[in-house]
């Protein structure tokens, strides 16, 4: 249930039982109120009537000397010498009585019929039953529109939040809520633009220190490569050679990323064969990547862009998996296939982390983690979308679809 009928709702039953309550306490104060008053005036006619008779010695205003109809309480309590009032529901209908005692020692009684004011009772709660009827309905209704002006405030409040996580950094959530009142909707959209502001701030931070790190990093290793190729030819030079290029590799890798991570990147489009393309960067590969065509299509993408996300990917499916690697295109879909092991469960639930590495494979290497890293960025970049699975028949399977949206522009 949503918000908005939960809101509701509660109003609902809320104003229910206050309609209910307030019925009641009318209801038994109008019906005791009536009572006292046909109490009251039968005993006004029970003493003329008294009067009349000791006057004039017979009956008068239908009264009656000794009547076996008068209950048996009022009987006794003129007997006693008092004046005595009841309401009796009798087989044909309510009846208020009276009685007093006479002077030669008899009971004088008045009997009259209480129907009026019970109709009048009924009268009085049929109006209040309506009137509680209305009572619940205006709640209600002003359930409706108190949950609906809630409801319609916090889905913009998630709406705006939604793309703020999507890196629209120009979207403020306190404006998209809307309204003048500070209340917690409000509240909300402010704490949430506070923290946006917060983790944009440390993210900035940290991507600058990532990107002056690595470009800092330049300077040393380019001295560092010519003292390399100085060296003579042998084995320890060749392993000073192999690091320096590792180390330039991996600098080369943080300094793309941390360009990645600003979400300033824009692809330079053009039209190109897919298949076509594909076939011709795997090659590069050697024999254990096939290439096969479902079907080919003419897309519109960035080919550098692309090109490093599928070398990216061979590279990955070569490096931890195993031949053969199979390629397929169909359409505007890529999908790589190797016979390896698998990614591994916490990159299938959580997306490729930096550098966080899966198994290294037994000729040592493994890389550095941001292989795939690059390829989810640049395939946002591209407006494609990069998914990960486990083959049924074994092995990792990385699908690239080119045409889920449009690129940013």
């Amino acid at each position: 249930m949503s918000l908005r009928w939960r809101i509701t709702a509660t109003i609902a039953v809320v104003s229910a039982l206050v309609a209910v309550a307030l019925s009641l306490m009318v209801h038994y104060a109008y019906a005791f109120q009536q009572a006292e008053e046909a109490r009251e005036l039968q005993t006004e006619r029970v003493e003329l009537a008294l009067r009349a008779y000791e006057r004039t010695g017979s009956p008068a205003l239908d009264s009656r000397l000794d009547s076996a109809e008068v209950p048996a309480r009022l009987r006794d309590a003129a007997g006693d010498g008092y004046t005595a009032t009841a309401i009796t529901d009798g087989d044909d209908a309510t009846a208020v009585w009276a009685a007093v005692p006479t002077s030669d020692g008899r009971v004088l009684s008045l009997r009259s019929s209480y129907a009026p004011r019970l109709d009048d009772l009924a009268a009085l709660d049929r109006v209040l039953l309506v009137g509680s009827a209305l009572v619940v309905a205006l709640g209600a209704g002003a359930g409706v529109v108190m949950g609906a002006g809630l409801s319609a405030r916090l889905g913009r409040v998630a709406a705006a939040a939604g793309r703020v996580a999507a890196g629209d950094r120009g979207t403020r959530v306190s404006e998209a809520v809307g309204g003048s009142a500070r209340d917690e909707a409000s509240e909300l959209a402010r704490a949430v633009d506070a923290m946006a502001d917060a983790l944009e701030a440390r993210i900035a931070a940290e991507q600058r220190v990532t990107a002056d790190i690595a470009h800092e990093l330049r300077t040393p290793l380019t001295g560092l490569s010519t003292a390399a190729d100085l060296l003579g030819e042998g084995r320890p030079a060749e392993l000073v050679r192999d690091r320096v290029a590792a180390l330039r590799a991996l600098v080369e890798d943080v300094l793309e990323v941390a360009r990645l991570d600003t979400a300033t990147q824009r692809p330079d489009l053009s039209d190109i064969a897919l298949a076509e393309f594909v076939r011709h960067r795997a090659a590069r590969f050697g024999p254990d990547v096939t290439v096969r065509s479902v079907s080919e299509q003419v897309v519109s993408t960035d080919p550098r862009r692309l090109e490093r996300i599928l070398a990216n990917l061979l590279v990955n499916a070569l490096g931890h998996g195993a031949p053969p690697v199979t390629v397929e295109i169909d359409g505007s879909r890529v999908r790589i296939h190797d016979l390896g092991p698998g990614f591994p469960d916490t990159l299938l639930q959580e997306g490729p982390g930096r550098f966080r590495k899966g198994p290294t494979p037994p000729e040592g290497g493994g890389g550095h983690g941001l292989g795939l890293t690059i390829a989810c960025g640049q395939a946002e970049v591209l407006g494609a979308r990069l998914s990960f699975a486990n083959h049924p028949d074994g092995g990792a399977l990385a699908i690239l679809d080119l045409e889920p949206g449009k690129p940013r522009r």
